[in-house]
């Protein structure tokens, strides 16, 4: 029988050798030595370029980063470093030094509407390198930009599981072809908003419907309930995300009317690929995206859905199984399951398996919201209970809630522990 990794094989590690910022470099540039660091995503062409020339670099790794020219990269080579230079010819940075914006993300629309956004580009140039299949050169580029991501997800997290603890974070699944507007929408917006005033971190996995309508409610947490009523209502005008040019702009048009937007690097006209500013305001210590839209982890396998608007950082992913287990691993505070079909059964079931055998450490509660659905139409629960009640660690099946009310949803994730509310 499976038995749950060490701990030490699962908890947040706090890495003193990776530099992501330029005030850092400089400050370790400083002493005369780089030896033994890892160098991340930092462009190093920019005034004032550093004069690395009389610089200790063995063994030090620079990854992502740019240079004045190819020949300070090859000088480092030639001097004991190890450089893995940002891939040409790549519509995304190999090493993304913080999390996505929904502004970074959205960057171009309104020049050229949906085709034109960031978004949209990345996943037209990963279709057309084979999409989840790509050839050698993509597929390290992916793998560079993933673990970018990784990284820029620990370092953004870490001040809230500080502060609050791992059970403070609850994930919401559900269908994505759920419309703007109808009841399940608006159930899970409240959800969303309500967890968010609970001080609970809403993770989605970043797509359209039950996804969005969480990270939306979370979104206008401090602001008068009445004020996400008329949010929902504005975007009912355009309720099908497959009519991306007008799902995208009435999302915009919200974030503009409501406000509560966070600001992108620098004065957020660069590129996206373009990280000029130094990134520790979107990384450590900043915790306004967490209280204004949550997270969101979505992935390009996916990308012909417009993406969320709503959450306050995106962790977005080329691999999706990384990304689905990145959400669960992250949601120890419970999960709720709103209706939907294969893919939020495969959820269900993935996020069981980690709770029977304590992959990630003690779960919180199991929410299904819709108890008709989960019980007759596709009776999920039947099968789970039973199943959680023979794990290892005793009877779990008591973690498993059927309601039709998503403040009640609210009040079992929230009654047993975790953040002060």
């Amino acid at each position: 029988m499976p038995t749950p990794p060490p701990a030490d094989v699962i908890e947040p590690h706090t890495w003193t050798n990776e530099i992501q910022t330029r005030a850092e470099f400089d400050r370790r540039l400083a002493t005369g030595s780089l030896v033994g660091l890892t160098i991340q995503g930092l462009h190093l062409d920019l005034d004032p370029v550093p004069d690395l020339t009389g610089v200790e670099v063995a063994g030090t790794l620079f990854v992502g980063c740019r240079f004045a020219s190819r020949q300070v990269g090859a000088d480092l080579v030639r001097r004991g470093a190890n450089v893995v230079p940002p891939f040409s010819g790549l519509a995304y940075p190999t090493q993304p030094p913080h999390l996505y914006t929904p502004e970074e993300l959205a960057a171009g629309f309104t020049e050229g509407g949906f085709e034109a956004m960031y978004d949209t580009r990345v996943y037209a140039h990963f279709r057309a390198h084979g999409g989840a299949l790509p050839d050698v050169r993509e597929a390290l580029g992916q793998r560079l930009h993933d673990h970018g991501v990784d990284n820029a997800l620990a370092d953004a997290t870490r001040t809230w599981l500080t502060t609050h603890g791992p059970q403070s974070v609850v994930g919401v699944m559900g269908g994505h072809a759920v419309p703007r507007g109808s009841a399940p929408y608006r159930m899970a917006a409240v959800l969303g908003r309500e967890l968010a005033r609970a001080h609970r971190l809403v993770v989605t996995g970043g797509g359209p419907g039950v996804m969005e309508a969480a990270n939306l409610g979370a979104y206008l947490s401090t602001r008068p309930a009445e004020e996400l009523t008329a949010a929902i209502d504005l975007l009912a005008t355009a309720p099908d995300f497959t009519d991306h040019d007008r799902y995208t702009a009435v999302a915009l048009q919200v974030r503009k009317v409501f406000g509560r937007s966070i600001t992108p690097p620098g004065d957020g006209t660069e590129p996206v690929t373009d990280y000029r500013a130094d990134s520790a305001a979107l990384t450590t210590g900043d915790l306004d995206w967490a209280t204004c839209g949550g997270l969101a982890i979505p992935t390009w396998l996916y990308g012909h859905e417009p993406a969320n608007l709503f959450a306050g950082r995106i962790a977005k992913y080329f691999s999706n199984a990384i990304r689905e287990d990145t959400i669960l691993r992250l949601a120890r505070g419970g999960i709720v399951f709103a209706p939907g079909r294969a893919g939020t059964v495969q959820e269900v079931f993935q996020a069981a398996t980690k709770t029977y055998y304590g992959t990630d450490g003690a779960s919180g509660a199991y929410v299904f919201l819709d108890r008709a659905y989960w019980t007759t139409e596709l009776p999920v629960e039947s099968l789970l209970r039973p199943l959680l009640s023979t794990s290892p660690f005793g009877d779990l099946s008591d973690t498993i809630h059927l309601t039709d009310d998503a403040h009640e949803a609210v009040h079992l994730l929230t009654a047993q522990g975790g953040a002060p509310c």
